[in-house]
């Protein structure tokens, strides 16, 4: 999913922003920094990583933690509504691979036509 030549970015539906189901998966596995969030999401600029914490903690998928101490520190996790989605993503990454040649040759006959 974090190639950058995944199908990814042709699912025909989005939750969230171009980052929101990437970021959801680099959760899947537990909390994460943000400076940690940042290494597997290569090409995210630091605003838009915050924006799209932001977006999917107003929707209830991610829990932003505050960690007082000599080392102040923040952490995100999936929400348990959060992790319910995982099981949905999952089929639709399954979809666009099935897809993947029919959803390519759409999106080059779009283009042409732009033009």
């Amino acid at each position: 999913m974090f190639d950058p030549v995944c199908p990814s970015p042709l699912v025909p539906f989005r939750i969230g922003d171009k980052w929101a189901t990437l970021i959801l998966r680099c959760l899947e596995g537990g909390p994460r920094r943000f400076s940690e969030l940042k290494v597997p999401l290569r090409g995210i600029t630091s605003k838009s990583l915050t924006q799209s914490l932001r977006g999917l903690e107003r929707d209830g998928f991610v829990v932003r933690e505050e960690y007082e101490g000599p080392e102040r520190r923040v952490e995100y996790a999936l929400t348990p509504l959060g992790r319910g989605l995982l099981g949905p993503l999952d089929a639709a990454c399954e979809w666009t691979r099935e897809h993947w040649d029919e959803l390519i040759d759409a999106q080059e006959a779009g283009l042409e036509a732009g033009r």
